[in-house]
């Protein structure tokens, strides 16, 4: 069963495309909220995956039923990102399937054997939009702990749990919203977890393309141009941008590019099999921990400048950090704080950065490598021997180069005295060559 887009499209496209997409999607309003504006900061808890989930992932699985309840936990699976039945072709095959049905019935299979008590599929898709106000569909979100939105296409969510061009919540949705409020978690994978996003919520395109041509308001049927969603997803997590499968897309092109351009000094860039748990969502108190074998991409456009030319354009003066298993991070001050089993890396190599010449690993490029923006990144931390990496995109026409520096506040930090894992503040420049 495939749950996220396969590789060589890498977004799964609806049917009718860009002619889809209401007028009110477009605006720029905020989603609208079933809590009321001033009610007490959310108690519940976000557990965010950059998609590629394994079955065998007990530490994210895990997390999310003990949040749950533990034993207790009835958690609650939305896979209305899907295809429908009507629109699988194995549909039938239960070793083939992958439409909504079958991939909920995956999920609540997974959520048993990970502990939970009890795992259902709440069955609203493209087939069943209407379930979404249903009372019966309302009683079993009233009667679950937690809830996992599953992979696909985050605009499929928008379509089935949002009304229209009103972009206000259906009656399935503001029960979720909330049971959030009260205390559930809110988990989801690939486009369940960017279905979390507030506003400027990415819809599709490539690191490069966007890099080039710059972000479109809208959702098209050409999965490398740079869209957004304007009025965004369901806003559970609003203290900066979302983007998913970061590292082995090479995304963080795209969500430096999307960022800048919509006015957002802030993105979380999730790898994938790995979760971001965010605790006290929306309030003062937000923190965030990694949670997985990856990490997640912090970039801080607080102090960044874009500049276009005939040349292209270019961003000097962001910083990324990426976080790694335990590390925690404050959303109120930007403040990061290593796990308790990291230190500060001391370099020691004398060996030159490999220059990387495909830094987004493009989808074009038969011999590229995912990972290749951290893995610069990485090994600059580890040298002594230079202030500076530099990495190119693949395509040219113009072709991109990135400059890393370890400029004043910058940081690496170990688990095995050697190799860093978290890096914290390392300046990152982009600009055509």
């Amino acid at each position: 069963m495939r749950t996220d887009p396969p590789r060589t499209t890498r977004r799964t496209v609806l049917a009718g495309g860009a002619a889809t997409l209401g007028l009110g999607l477009l605006s720029a309003a905020p989603a609208a909220r079933a809590v009321p504006a001033g009610k007490a900061p959310t108690p519940g808890s976000l557990v965010l995956v950059g998609g590629g989930l394994k079955d065998d992932n007990a530490q994210v699985y895990g997390e999310i039923v003990r949040r749950a309840g533990g034993a207790a936990a009835r958690i609650g699976v939305i896979t209305a990102a899907s295809v429908p039945e009507s629109q699988d072709p194995d549909a039938a095959d239960p070793d083939l399937c992958s439409n909504s049905a079958c991939n909920g019935a995956y999920y609540a299979g997974l959520f048993k054997r990970h502990g939970a008590a009890d795992a259902q599929w709440i069955p609203v898709d493209l087939d069943h939009v209407p379930a979404a106000d249903a009372d019966e569909v309302v009683a079993q979100v009233e009667s679950m702990t937690g809830f996992f939105f599953g992979g696909g296409d985050q605009y499929r969510y928008l379509t089935c749990l949002l009304n229209g061009e009103r972009h206000t919540d259906s009656r399935v949705l503001a029960a979720i919203r909330a049971k959030l409020a009260r205390g559930a978690v809110v988990a989801g994978s690939s486009a369940g977890a960017q279905i979390a996003s507030g506003p400027d919520m990415v819809s599709g395109g490539e690191s490069y393309e966007g890099l080039r041509d710059g972000s479109s308001p809208g959702y098209f049927d050409d999965a490398t141009r740079l869209a957004y969603i304007p009025r965004g997803g369901f806003g559970f997590l609003r203290s900066g941008l979302l983007d998913t499968h970061t590292g082995v897309y090479g995304r963080e092109g795209r969500a430096l590019r999307l960022a800048a351009d919509t006015g957002h000094d802030r993105v979380y860039a999730l790898d994938e099999n790995t979760a971001l748990v965010v605790d006290h969502p929306g309030s003062r108190h937000e923190h965030l921990t990694v949670l997985g074998p990856q990490g997640v991409s912090v970039l801080d456009l607080r102090e960044a400048r874009t500049r276009a030319t005939g040349s292209g354009w270019s961003l000097s003066g962001a910083r990324y950090s990426y976080l790694t298993d335990g590390d925690r991070y404050e959303a109120r001050t930007w403040r990061a704080l290593p796990a308790p089993d990291k230190r500060r890396l001391v370099p020691a190599g004398t060996e030159p950065v490999p220059v990387a010449t495909d830094v987004f690993h493009s989808a074009a490029d038969p011999e590229g490598t995912p990972y290749a923006f951290r893995a610069t990144a990485r090994a600059l931390a580890e040298t002594r021997a230079q202030r500076t990496a530099t990495a190119t995109t693949w395509e040219s026409g113009p072709r991109f180069q990135v400059t890393f520096t370890k400029a004043g506040g910058f940081s690496a930090w170990t688990a095995d005295g050697t190799h860093a894992r978290t890096l914290l503040g390392l300046r990152v420049d982009v600009a055509p060559r």
